[in-house]
Formats: C-alpha cells, structure tokens, sequence
C-alpha cells in the first residue's frame, strides 16, 4: 500500500539458496537487469506474494526485471533448514517458482533494520537497481496498478 523512492540506500548482500538448492547472493547475482525483490516473514503472507508476481508477470514485467520472492525465516539449525526446504520444495513443482524462490535463514531484527523494515505484518517489496544496487523504490502490500506505473516510471530514468 505504501510507496516511496530512496536516496542511494544499498539493498544489502543476502547470500541463500533458491529451491532448486542453487546459492545465490542478492541483489548480485542479478545484474543483467534491475530486480524486483519481495520479501516475507509469514507463511500467511503467500497469498501476498502471489497476487503481487501474477500482477508483474501478466504485465510482462519479468521481460525486463528480475522477480524473487524472499522468505525470511529466523535461524535454524541445518537439519531444520533442509527439512523446511524440502517441505517448500514438494508444496512447489515448478522450476521457475523454485528458482525465484530464494530462502534467507537470518536475523530477522537484523534486516528488518538494514531496510527499515517496522514489522512482520505485511510484505515489502524493492526495486533494485542492477548496476549500483541501490533501491529505486520501496513499497508494502500487494503491488497496486499506481505503484506498478512507479516502478516502470524509475526504472525508464535508470535507462536513459
């Protein structure tokens, strides 16, 4: 619901694994185009998640942008961790949602504040940008057709 540019705020280096088991480090993996990351907290928070990459993809926006959605969850020891990937993994048949699904086991306070996140009731999305890794914008909530028409407005000044 909410949206806002930012000055030269750097999306941090996330380095996780997607559920295809792939590392890959966020926003750098990602360079060949600007990155839309999503980011979640709670498992309710899917449905969010979802209606916001329908929303992107069916405006072609993965043509120009990368798409990831990041769970965050705190923590675990690795035998919790490979035991909830592959619980993620067989609730996710296909490929592409795998690869764009990047798990993050962190401290969650600890990038809640790297991105001034305030809570865990709702997702936060990021448009990065590929070269600088800067945030272009920062929103909440399921991606709105205003903030759709923001993202594409900032990443048209990147090209230019």
């Amino acid at each position: 619901m909410h949206c806002t540019g930012s000055m030269a705020e750097i999306f941090p280096t996330i380095t996780a694994k997607n559920l295809n088991k792939k590392k890959v480090a966020i926003p750098d993996d990602f360079s060949e185009k600007n990155l839309i990351v999503i980011v979640a907290f709670q498992r309710w928070h899917q449905d969010l998640v979802d209606e916001s990459i329908e929303y992107l993809e069916k405006e072609n926006m993965n043509d120009n942008h990368h798409i990831i959605e990041v769970p965050v969850i705190k923590q675990f020891s690795k035998l919790r961790r490979i035991r909830l990937d592959g619980v993620m993994r067989a609730g996710i048949r296909d490929y592409d949602i795998r690869q764009r699904t990047i798990t993050a086991y962190l401290d969650k306070q600890a990038f809640r504040s790297s991105l001034n996140i305030p809570n865990e009731d709702t997702v936060y999305w990021f448009l990065v940008d590929h070269t600088t890794k800067a945030i272009l914008l920062r929103g909440s909530g399921v991606i709105t057709s205003e903030q759709l028409g923001q993202i594409k407005s900032a990443s048209l000044k990147i090209i230019r």
